[in-house]
């Protein structure tokens, strides 16, 4: 009896020795996680909506994951103190769905059980999504977001293909700046993207 309290003494301390070595190591605080998505006035429809099928998304795989890519020079890092709450490619078709769907637009975006009423086939392609240090590491970046749209029909022609480009310079060299500089040049590009779309498809 004694040599079994004795047992469960030493490994009530040795716990308590553990949980205290524990402790003394710094704690790492977490990345902040953020979002962005696309603010668009929808163009003014004149009838029903055009069905359009969307493909994936063919996106920069630097910039594809959840860590916010930046560009300094011809050196390339991420951010260490925040992330996108979900991979980037996910935010960015959620924004294009969330802009080009906007209610009373002239075109919708249908998903692949739909794709049998779709007259149209959109693809995009992500070439940058970046936050670019112009000035040095100090100075406020500026977001670029390049984008090229492909608009062909079900048998695979050609109907249009289009180019677009937001430059957005964010106001502090800071997460809440740089965020919100993101959302203005998604915002852009998505727009553009939805005039484009209800010009060429309509």
């Amino acid at each position: 009896m004694i040599h079994r309290a004795l047992a469960r003494l030493a490994a009530l301390a040795a716990v308590a020795a553990l949980g205290a070595c524990v402790t003394l190591f710094p704690k790492t605080q977490p990345a902040q996680l953020y979002r962005f998505d696309a603010t668009v006035q929808a163009p003014a429809a004149s009838g029903s909506p055009v069905a359009i099928r969307q493909t994936t998304i063919d996106f920069d795989p630097a910039a594809a994951g959840d860590r916010i890519l930046t560009v300094t020079g011809d050196q390339v890092a991420y951010m260490q103190d925040g992330r996108w709450a979900i991979p980037a490619r996910e935010l960015f078709q959620e924004a294009v769905e969330h802009g080009v769907n906007a209610p009373g637009g002239p075109v919708r975006l249908v998903d692949v059980g739909e794709a049998a009423h779709a007259k149209y086939r959109l693809r995009l392609q992500v070439t940058h999504f970046e936050a670019r240090y112009l000035g040095g590491p100090a100075a406020p970046p500026t977001v670029v977001v390049s984008l090229r749209a492909t608009l062909d029909r079900p048998d695979g022609s050609l109907v249009a293909a289009q180019p677009f480009e937001a430059s957005v310079a964010a106001s502090e060299n800071r997460m809440g700046p740089i965020v919100e500089a993101y959302d203005a040049a998604v915002s852009k590009v998505v727009g553009d993207l939805a005039a484009w779309l209800a010009q060429s498809a309509g």
